[in-house]
């Protein structure tokens, strides 16, 4: 098993950045490809970015490439998104999810563990 904790949610004006980080811990982090989610007041969780267990392999939604960035660090355990250029739309519970097989997928329910999320307020 792994256990994910988010964190680097905050509120943030629009046009401006957060780096969101989730720290794994428990089996051997390049074990798993990891993703980012989101999910909305009143909106189903959706996909966010995937990225593999060596980091070369990444997937973003059309919508959000150019703005978020995915990256792993696996000396430190850690998975990042960097979020630039923040909307008031991006306004989100973002959740960091592991799934043991590497390849990373665009689908909440490939994914085996979930963290807690972290809050992302970005305001107008």
């Amino acid at each position: 098993q792994v256990q994910l904790v988010e964190s680097g949610g905050g509120l943030v004006q629009a046009g401006g950045s957060l780096r969101l980080s989730c720290a794994a811990s428990g089996r051997t982090f390049t074990t798993y490809a990891m993703g980012w989610f989101r999910q909305a007041p009143g909106k189903e969780r959706e996909f966010v970015a995937a990225i593999s267990w060596s980091g070369d392999i990444t997937y973003y939604v059309g919508s959000l490439k150019g703005r978020f960035t995915i990256s792993r660090d696996n000396a430190k355990n850690t998975v990042y998104l960097q979020m630039n250029s923040l909307k008031p739309e991006d306004t989100a519970v973002y959740y960091c999810a592991a799934r043991a097989p590497r390849v990373p997928t665009m689908r909440g329910l490939d994914y085996d563990y979930w963290g807690q999320g972290t809050q992302v307020t970005v305001s107008s």
